[in-house]
């Protein structure tokens, strides 16, 4: 039992990494392998001061929403999370949707992140996987073992597309979190927008 809950908690603060990796910019260009590790390298420092901060749980939910918004693609891993679901939405619908999951993300990961308090993760390596950049981390949680994250980076534009810890994906695991609450409400977008948008 206790194994699973770990688990849990491991997927929770490293969904949370997830959605604030990512470059700061619209146009970037292409990036090498050194510049993806070094970008990980950064957002992870800040990911690691909000965890150690000592503040309360509302100002690092805010810290983290702040660091999301800026190094987040915040438009790819809300359509990404919204699937097949998002292909009859209108644009106003899906600038709805990203400005609601936006939110919904910060607050959902950001406010397990005192639970973490003493932790710590590192970037290990790097290497190129066809267009694209697995950056190996170490995260270290207290009283736990250290486990390892890959953190999956777009060579083409040094964007963070998508996350692995533990063999599974982040991006997979929101969308099916997502898929659900939109069946809850009986496939209705709208009612979803504005559920998550009261996180």
């Amino acid at each position: 039992m206790m194994g699973k809950i770990a688990m849990m908690n491991r997927r929770m603060v490293v969904g949370g990494l997830a959605a604030a990796l990512v470059m700061p910019g619209a146009a970037m260009a292409a990036i090498s392998a050194g510049q993806a590790e070094i970008l990980i390298g950064k957002v992870v420092s800040d990911i690691n001061s909000i965890i150690n901060s000592g503040q309360s749980e509302a100002k690092m939910i805010s810290r983290f929403e702040g660091v999301f918004k800026q190094y987040a693609d915040t438009k790819f891993i809300a359509l990404a999370a919204l699937g097949v679901d998002g292909r009859s939405a209108s644009s106003g619908q899906k600038s709805a949707f990203i400005k609601a999951f936006t939110g919904y993300i910060a607050n959902r990961y950001g406010s397990r992140f005192r639970e973490f308090e003493g932790g710590k993760i590192e970037v290990v390596s790097t290497q190129q996987v066809k267009s694209r950049f697995e950056v190996l981390t170490k995260t270290k949680l207290a009283g736990q073992s250290p486990f390892d994250v890959i953190f999956i980076v777009s060579a083409k534009n040094g964007k963070f597309i998508d996350m692995h810890v533990e063999g599974i994906s982040i991006v997979k695991s929101e969308r099916k979190e997502i898929g659900a609450m939109l069946d809850k409400r009986k496939g209705d977008l709208d009612v979803l927008i504005r559920d998550l948008a009261k996180f």
